[in-house]
């Protein structure tokens, strides 16, 4: 099972509507210094795995936040929607050979800061279930 991040980064590449590409303006776990317009997939603390009889078809309870840079306000929050919009209420779909069973929105989308470059960074958090 690959981590959240990687699969995320699949669907977010998936969806041609956000105009999202892997090692351009869509990066996985750590913020490059450019390009300024960005997003940038964290994995992050979720809940513990359920725990069943007989270790078959456990569910797993990760979590992921989603970190848009930009230097226009507007286009921060409009990329940083866009995303929410996109991951939101997805369900019973496969990518990379796990079942994701739910992926719902836990917080945000929020301001987070402006970086030493003043440009604007905002974050939407995650919750799912797969398997």
């Amino acid at each position: 099972m690959n981590a959240v991040s990687v699969d995320i980064k699949d669907m977010l590449e998936a969806d041609s509507a956000l105009g999202l590409v892997f090692a351009d303006n869509l990066f996985i776990g750590k913020e490059p210094s450019t390009p300024d317009e960005c997003a940038t997939i964290f994995d992050t603390f979720g809940y513990p795995n359920q725990v069943t009889l007989g270790m078959e078809g456990n569910y797993y309870y990760p979590a992921f936040q989603i970190r848009v840079r930009s230097n226009d306000y507007r286009d921060g929050w409009d990329l940083i929607q866009e995303i929410m919009i996109s991951l939101h209420g997805r369900a019973q779909e496969t990518w990379n050979g796990t079942l994701y069973s739910i992926i719902k929105q836990s917080s945000g989308p929020a301001l987070l800061d402006w970086d030493d470059n003043n440009r604007v960074r905002f974050v939407v958090n995650f919750d799912l279930q797969r398997r």
